[in-house]
């Protein structure tokens, strides 16, 4: 049988019915009613022995030759025992697979692991990173798709703002998202390893945190100065129990153990995800009756002045420490920084220090065997950090002071 010449393909009209032009080596033209034309290639399917068709794309966007090309292709898959029509399904999975995969949809697929394991601000902080910084520029793209320059344009901008820290902390976020697009089996390799290096470097900036001689000018001033009383009640709260800024906003009555003497974290609320137990002194305790009147028949110890039925922000005691002049000079977690440094002066044992900071050690060996939590060693060194705060806020109405 002859071949078809382009000119024939070119000239075939459509007729009553649809019909095919043979080209041999089971390639058709086949022409529709309406005129339009596609290549087709007749092979026998692998599995059932039975004659079919597939596509092998439309004319004139595929030429003669091309579809030439293409039943050659379907030849050679089915002398090796392989369906192209199988071939084409998966294909066109893959297709549909890479297209819905964007960057944006694979970070909320990241997103949903780190709910239990990070606190809601972080996530919530890091969230707004990516639709700020990352998704209106590179959110859509498939990340199969996703190059290196194309995240670092997405950056530049705010390395042209001085944004270095964001920069850095963004380009991290959009590293391990692609790392968790490798480890899912999206992509075989992350393309965006590496991206922060080329971006200049935020100085370092060490903790803002006042010196242990700072103490008593802390205290004097919170005490004179004008805010709510759970404001002041949460700013000694923190400094006394040494936690976290959102560990003490958040806390609930129902962790108060009075009988115990124990403020008992659970592990939910810990950013190490293990359950905290702290030691309350006269002071912490004093604390506590201070508020109660307050909040005392509510779930959350710090009620927000906005909505009693939730926490205050755990922002609010960074808010506070502004407004009263300490703005540059410490913040809430350097309130754990300035307890830290002045019972490691004192010499109290490094690893009791670093219990009653809800610290973990970064030798996991050593971790896996250091399980104590050092509770009965805590008490004696809660109470002198307690005593402490007490006698630096001689002179001054602290909660502590003015009602004990």
């Amino acid at each position: 049988m002859a071949k078809l010449t382009a000119k024939e393909v070119a000239n075939a009209k459509p007729k009553d019915k649809a019909y095919r032009l043979s080209d041999g080596g089971g390639l058709y033209l086949h022409i529709r009613k309406s005129g339009s034309k596609s290549w087709e290639c007749r092979y026998i399917k692998p599995t059932t022995r039975k004659p079919t068709y597939t596509g092998v794309g439309a004319y004139p966007d595929v030429s003669l030759a091309n579809a030439r090309a293409r039943a050659t292709d379907v030849r050679k898959l089915v002398s090796e025992g392989i369906d192209p029509q199988l071939v084409k399904a998966e294909q066109k999975a893959k297709i549909s697979s890479e297209q819905s995969n964007t960057f944006k949809a694979v970070a909320e697929l990241w997103r949903d692991t780190k709910v239990n394991l990070n606190g809601s601000n972080t996530i919530a902080g890091n969230w707004r990173k990516l639709e700020l910084h990352a998704f209106p520029s590179i959110g859509s793209i498939p990340v199969t798709m996703l190059t290196a320059p194309m995240a670092i344009a997405a950056l530049k901008p705010l390395e042209k703002k001085e944004r270095l820290e964001t920069v850095k902390r963004t380009a991290q976020l959009l590293n391990e998202i692609m790392t968790f697009a490798v480890n899912f089996g999206l992509v075989h390799a992350n393309p965006l390893t590496g991206i922060k290096e080329v971006f200049r470097k935020p100085k370092v900036q060490h903790m803002l945190a006042l010196k242990p001689e700072e103490l008593p000018e802390l205290i004097r001033i919170v005490a004179k100065a004008n805010m709510a009383i759970t404001t002041k009640c949460l700013i000694e709260w923190q400094l006394h129990t040494m936690t976290r800024s959102s560990e003490a906003a958040g806390a609930r009555w129902e962790e108060i153990d009075e009988e115990k003497r124990l403020w008992i974290i659970p592990k939910e609320r810990m950013k190490m995800k293990k359950e905290h137990q702290i030691p309350l002194t006269e002071q912490a305790l004093a604390i506590l009756d201070v508020v109660r009147p307050i909040s005392g028949h509510r779930n959350y110890v710090f009620p927000s002045i906005r909505d009693p039925k939730k926490p205050t922000d755990a922002e609010s005691i960074n808010k506070a420490l502004s407004r009263i002049g300490f703005k540059g000079r410490t913040t809430a977690h350097g309130l754990r920084s300035l307890a830290s440094t002045t019972l490691n002066e004192q010499e109290f044992n490094p690893d009791v220090i670093e219990a009653a900071l809800a610290h973990t050690g970064k030798d996991a060996i050593r971790n896996a065997y250091n399980r104590s939590n050092y509770l009965e060693q805590r008490k004696p060194l809660m109470k002198w950090w307690s005593d402490h705060i007490e006698k630096a806020s001689y002179g001054s109405m602290s909660i502590t002071n003015s009602h004990r």
